[in-house]
């Protein structure tokens, strides 16, 4: 009889299957946590992120704000914004006062002239493509964003 149950849950193993190579979720209450604990590890510039998960030409981050960010460019990586929390404007496209590289591919500097101001708030999604700038001006004490950047643009 034990041998038979053995047996039966031995066959029935393989039915149960396991989630497929590189299939995550991020529940909002695992997402919450992780701001937890950005919101300690605050930075100079007022900002603290967390890579979640890497996959081939892309990956997966938890970016805090307690303060509006630099402009920025990637020359080789899209931005997909998931506002979380919080509201902010985000200036898109012009040109990048003073740009600086601050790492390869990465371009810096203090404001944008000539962009376009679009409005976030919680559910709101973005995508920012290579090579246009992009600045976050927050209008909420705190903003908390999930990203997807995606390489080899």
């Amino acid at each position: 009889m034990k041998t038979n149950r053995l047996l039966l849950l031995l066959c029935a193993f393989p039915l149960m299957a396991a989630d497929p190579a590189g299939f995550v979720v991020w529940s909002a209450a695992d997402l919450k946590g992780v701001e937890k604990k950005l919101a300690a590890k605050v930075d100079g510039q007022r900002f603290a992120s967390q890579q979640l998960e890497k996959f081939g030409n892309h990956y997966t981050m938890l970016a805090y704000r307690q303060g509006s960010g630099s402009a920025e460019l990637h020359e080789t990586e899209a931005d997909l914004f998931i506002v979380e929390s919080g509201t902010a404007k985000l200036l898109v496209g012009g040109k990048i006062v003073n740009p600086k590289t601050t790492a390869p591919h990465e371009i810096r500097g203090a404001s944008i002239q000539g962009a376009e101001e679009k409005a976030l708030s919680a559910g709101d999604i973005v995508h920012i493509p290579a090579n246009v700038p992009h600045q976050l001006l927050l209008t909420s004490k705190e903003f908390t964003y999930f990203v997807l950047k995606v390489q080899g643009q």
